[in-house]
């Protein structure tokens, strides 16, 4: 036990690393070896977790979503959350600023970023497919399409006020997302009963905890 949480501690020390020099360097002009350097393992240790640069840059679109928040009654209270999140870790991790980056990241050669944004969609589709379910969304709601609206609308929100602010604004910007968007698909009681509210993404992070992502981690030694 002892030696797979060191591995988890090392795996995510590897991505934080990669993280901030991609942040700083993009993914094309950043190496291999100043990751390491950043990161401070071995390079038996990086690949043991990551083939490549490529396969860094998915485990950070992967940390992205990895986060696991309290379950709620209503699956669109649930969307509202992670989307409020979402933007709060914007703002406080670089983690998840390197993952948003390098997704919008037109010139990194040899990246392909589609799986970012095919993971957030499908996790989102997933939601609404459930809210659906529960008699939550309107009759005529395409789940995909609205997945993939939603993405593109959060997408375009956070470029804006990073590019006005720093996403000092972000957070507000989502709550106006929501409302604007929500009326649209959600079943009127339900709508009556969503906190959209600025300080709801926070309390949601605080009441929820980050799940690590494991990878393969039994025998990391083993790479030293």
């Amino acid at each position: 036990m002892a030696r797979q949480e060191r591995a988890i501690r090392t795996r995510r020390t590897i991505l934080d690393a990669a993280a901030a020099v991609f942040d700083e360097r993009g993914y094309t002009s950043a190496t291999i070896g100043e990751i390491l350097g950043r990161a401070g393992v071995t390079k038996g240790a990086l690949y043991f977790h990551f083939g490549s640069k490529e396969e860094l840059a998915l485990g950070i679109f992967e940390e992205q979503l990895a986060v696991a928040l309290q379950p709620q009654s209503s699956k669109l209270q649930e969307l509202v959350d992670s989307g409020l999140v979402l933007a709060l870790r914007l703002c406080t991790d670089p983690l998840v600023r390197a993952s948003v980056g390098l997704a919008l990241d037109q010139g990194a050669l040899g990246l392909d970023r589609t799986p970012a944004f095919r993971m957030w969609i499908d996790q989102i589709t997933r939601t609404l497919a459930e809210a659906k379910a529960g008699g939550e969304l309107l009759p005529h709601v395409e789940v995909t399409e609205t997945a993939e609206l939603l993405v593109a609308s959060f997408s375009g929100v956070q470029l804006l006020s990073q590019l006005r602010c720093q996403r000092q604004d972000l957070e507000h910007r989502v709550v106006v997302l929501f409302q604007h968007m929500l009326p649209g698909i959600a079943v009127p009681a339900v709508l009556a009963r969503l906190d959209i509210s600025a300080d709801r993404g926070r309390r949601a992070l605080e009441a929820g905890r980050l799940e690590p992502a494991t990878g393969n981690v039994a025998t990391e030694a083993e790479a030293r």
